[in-house]
């Protein structure tokens, strides 16, 4: 069951009866008036209103009806028998207004571009809310005083606390967050196939896909734009260079084809700090999750808490490589290049500028750097006069540069201690090998290599600070 999400100036359409939208430019408060069933002297006088308003600069918003044909689109199918003619122009979307708009708003602060996107679109465009800090993006929308809508996917495997917390927002903002449930038919093959958690073995993607991207492909299909809480900084992977505001490069919206959907990320040249100092300024409810040390939240299996000096993406899909933290929601962020690269190509240069290699990392006198016979050769010694620890990295891993710090420390604590410590590069041409024979299913891969052992052991934990892997090195060596 949809739900029709605005806010408290704009309510949700109940039972028979539609709620009409009208609002000015100049007022961003909105006028609100209701109707009964519709006949046609009725559609005569509301199309002579429509054409006043119209002349005074004014519009009519027709009811939500993402597509009349089917009973899965935002409004129940008895909304989407009879609707308002549509007296608004269609926006068109160009791509290039579009970038030049973005680089016009690349300085201006989150409200104002949230003040832009409700005034551009009016009741054609949603807020994305996953029930993490991107709350801010719906407090933003009240401060502009304009309407909004609040959509959601509900993947029927979200943890108790974000349900309760999407409660706790509808109550704030008195709004009613539209839910998109996944195809019941889609989500029954899934699990009878491959069972509930088929997603450790087998990759998130498909699951996702199930439960998150056709559901909200639906969803984006009733709008002409939507509103995300994407920032740069959230995975330097594959959202640093997201834009402003751009044509939506992945999905379509009301108007059907390529290029009929605008994207807005308000936040995304805002740093995470800053929008949690916004949070705790204005007062708003946050995902009690956050305390528990959640800072990226999603579906409950998939979702964990991050640990000091750990990346927020880190925290989801721990158990595949780490450079593929997009669920497919944001599948455009992947550029041509680097989607190459996710499918098992080489990795050296993916998150480079052309064909810049990327500085190294791990660089400490106390660190060992191994090349290819190097590590080759320490893998076939049956017997070592010392034992040592090594990290299989890439340089381009954000996962890799967050430990750098706490590895270097490790490599200074074992000074001197009869422990040597190093570092391989195992991305490239290296990739298949280490892999192969080196346990690599992830960057980065922590080994320890004991003296009278020809087989590596694999340091099995997430816990990537000092303490941890001394912990480890100590309990072998």
């Amino acid at each position: 069951m949809a739900f029709l999400a605005t806010s408290p100036s704009a309510p949700a359409i109940a039972g028979s009866k539609f709620s009409t939208l009208s609002y000015s430019n100049d007022l961003k408060a909105s006028q609100l008036g209701s109707f009964g069933p519709l006949d046609p002297f009725h559609f005569a006088s509301i199309a002579k209103v429509t054409s006043v308003n119209a002349s005074k600069g004014r519009r009519l918003a027709k009811p939500v009806n993402a597509e009349p044909t089917r009973n899965d689109s935002f409004v129940p199918a008895a909304a989407s028998t009879i609707a308002a003619p549509e007296v608004a122009e269609k926006v068109e979307l160009k791509v290039d207004d579009y970038e030049q708009m973005s680089r016009d708003l690349d300085g201006a602060s989150p409200l104002e571009i949230m003040d832009r996107a409700l005034e551009k679109f009016g009741d054609d465009i949603a807020i994305a809310f996953s029930g993490a800090e991107d709350v801010a993006l719906i407090e933003y929308a009240r401060l502009t005083g304009r309407p909004f809508r609040v959509f959601s996917l509900d993947t029927g495997r979200l943890n108790p606390e974000t349900y309760q917390f999407f409660d706790t927002v509808e109550k704030k903002y008195g709004i009613h967050i539209e839910y998109m449930f996944p195809d019941a038919v889609e989500v029954q093959a899934l699990v009878r196939n491959k069972g509930l958690f088929s997603f450790y073995e087998d990759g998130h993607q498909e699951c996702c896909r199930v439960r998150k991207v056709r559901p909200l492909r639906r969803a984006l299909k009733g709008l002409r734009a939507w509103i995300t809480g994407q920032r740069k900084d959230q995975s330097p992977g594959t959202r640093s260079e997201i834009p402003v505001v751009q044509v939506d490069p992945v999905f379509e919206g009301m108007d059907g084809g390529v290029g009929s959907l605008v994207k807005w990320n308000p936040l995304a040249n805002v740093e995470g700090r800053d929008v949690w100092s916004f949070l705790r300024a204005m007062e708003v409810p946050v995902n009690p999750l956050h305390l528990q040390g959640y800072v990226s939240i999603g579906c409950e299996p998939c979702t964990r808490p991050v640990l000091p000096g750990q990346h927020e993406r880190e925290g989801r899909w721990w158990w595949e490589d780490a450079k593929a933290k997009e669920c497919g929601l944001h599948k455009g962020n992947i550029k041509q290049a680097e989607a190459a690269t996710l499918n098992g190509n080489d990795t050296r240069l993916a998150h480079s500028k052309g064909n810049t290699a990327l500085p190294d990392i791990f660089n400490s006198q106390h660190l060992v750097t191994l090349s290819r016979p190097g590590i080759e050769n320490l893998t076939r010694l049956e017997s070592r006069k010392e034992p040592w620890v090594v990290v299989l990295y890439a340089p381009w891993c954000q996962f890799c540069q967050a430990m750098e710090e706490s590895y270097i420390q490790l490599a200074e604590k074992l000074a001197g201690s009869g422990v040597k410590v190093g570092k391989f590069q195992a991305d490239g041409e290296h990739k298949e090998y280490a892999k192969k024979n080196l346990q690599l299913k992830s960057f980065p891969t922590v080994l320890f290599f004991p003296r009278h052992s020809s087989q590596p052991i694999k340091y099995p934990s997430e816990k990537r600070d000092v303490d941890s892997l001394m912990a480890f090195v100590n309990a072998l060596r």
